[in-house]
């Protein structure tokens, strides 16, 4: 158990080094061959702190845990709202100024709704997971259409550029994005190895393993990437990394298990999680749209509380 759990320490810290070391190596070579700082920060930069769900998930998938997969996205977003929002706030309040922001937020709202048409047959399958992916692929050209349309003075794609890395030879891009790649494959398979020894040993199913351990150690690039583009005055851009997030989770991670292993699922993440994450969603829409466009810190009180209540439930009843 010991062993189990350091592993799973150990394995979720590669998992979000290698993924910044991926994304700092991939946004270096596009950047190298021309590629406009739009597309980047739109593309690379935007699906990068996702990109630890997607391998986990992929991972899950593969070894017969499609309920972890699943568990992993709906833990994550609910993770990404009450806990790393909540968190950001209470350091700093939120304020929303960008349009592309205004822009994803509904489009955010709309995708959820998506996950629970989804979800609401209990089953993931393989055109679902096709169609999700198309989705994925509409919602990009989508992002950069509204980039272009709002101009370089938008917040958000001012904070993007700033994010990508210049002077960095192809080489040197290339064996980071080797190194990333091969480290994230690796301490992914680490990941659900461990998690699912610990599952076994508390008797947690896959589902709940899923939602708890795995999603809040997924979502650690975002906390990271939230926490730091608030103490630089990068207001937009932290909350941006949490929407654009959302959305990968749902259209390209949710996909990915029914891409690789269509099966039956829990029918709880239908009938308590996908709320739990439909309200979360609705609470940062009505908080970020809202006159003041901010999220003050007795908003971040509340969404904490509703993370540490959910977390409470979810470990109260750890087989389910």
């Amino acid at each position: 158990m010991f062993e189990a759990t350091a592993l799973l320490v150990v394995g979720l810290c590669l998992l979000v080094w290698s993924a910044d070391r991926l994304v700092y190596g991939a946004a270096a070579i596009a950047r190298n061959v021309g590629i406009s700082p739009l597309v980047i920060g739109m593309t690379i930069l935007a699906m990068g702190s996702s990109a630890p769900e997607m391998v986990v998930s992929a991972t899950a998938a593969l070894t017969g845990k499609t309920d972890t997969a699943v568990g992993n996205v709906l833990g994550s977003n609910i993770a990404n709202i009450a806990l790393i929002l909540g968190v950001t706030a209470l350091i700093k309040p939120l304020s929303i100024s960008s349009g592309i922001l205004r822009r994803e937020l509904p489009l955010m709202l709309g995708v959820t709704v998506i996950a629970g048409a989804i979800l609401w047959d209990n089953y993931l399958g393989f055109w679902e997971g096709v169609a999700l992916a198309v989705m994925f692929g509409a919602f990009l050209l989508l992002m950069m259409k509204f980039g272009k349309e709002s101009g370089e003075e938008d917040p958000l794609l001012a904070e993007q550029e700033a994010e990508i890395p210049q002077g960095v030879s192809n080489i040197s891009a290339g064996i980071w994005v080797v190194v990333g790649l091969v480290l994230l494959i690796f301490s992914a398979d680490m990941v659900v190895d461990s998690a699912v020894v610990i599952a076994k040993a508390f008797g947690m199913s896959d589902l709940v393993i899923g939602l708890t351990i795995v999603a809040v150690g997924t979502s650690l690039p975002e906390l990271a990437a939230s926490v730091a583009g608030v103490m630089k005055g990068e207001d937009d851009l932290a909350v941006g990394n949490i929407i654009g997030s959302n959305i990968f989770n749902i259209l390209a991670v949710m996909g990915l298990p029914g891409l690789l292993a269509p099966s039956e699922l829990n029918p709880l993440a239908m009938d308590r999680d996908f709320y739990v994450m439909l309200a979360m969603s609705v609470l940062l829409f009505l908080f970020a749209v809202g006159k003041a466009r901010t999220i003050n810190r007795w908003e971040g009180i509340a969404l904490l509380t509703c993370f540490v209540g959910y977390q409470g439930y979810l470990f109260s009843h750890v087989a389910a």
